[in-house]
């Protein structure tokens, strides 16, 4: 069993069963997603609160924290994407093992850490 990261495209993948990701697929892990995400998947997609889809998934999920330290270091890098270094500092805090992502920047770093950076659980 790993711990696992979904990055915020990956998160919506599954959320708006997009076909990418399934909860099948995560099943035996432990998933963790960061607070920032939660706020993309509902901007980006629209939605009004009551979102039941999201209600019922988010129980699957850890939630990170989302703090000054994380900011002040998402300020520095390891990229120049504020939301992607918050993302993987928040996934590095928790003890993420792998973050799954769609993101071909974030997967080119290989690792972040410990922390592998992964398109699909293998």
């Amino acid at each position: 069993m790993a711990k696992i990261f979904l990055d915020a495209n990956t998160c919506i993948d599954l959320v708006e069963s997009r076909g990418k990701l399934s909860e099948v697929d995560l099943q035996g892990h432990e998933l963790v997603i960061s607070p920032l995400s939660i706020h993309i998947l509902i901007y980006v997609t629209r939605q009004k609160i009551p979102y039941p889809i999201l209600s019922r998934l988010i129980k699957l999920f850890s939630i990170t924290v989302f703090d000054q330290s994380v900011c002040e270091r998402s300020l520095i890098g390891p990229t120049k994407d504020f939301e992607d270094n918050a993302q993987l500092h928040s996934a590095s805090d928790a003890g993420c093992d792998m973050f799954l992502t769609n993101d071909k920047k974030l997967l080119s770093l290989q690792f972040f850490g410990v922390m592998r950076m992964v398109q699909k659980i293998s």
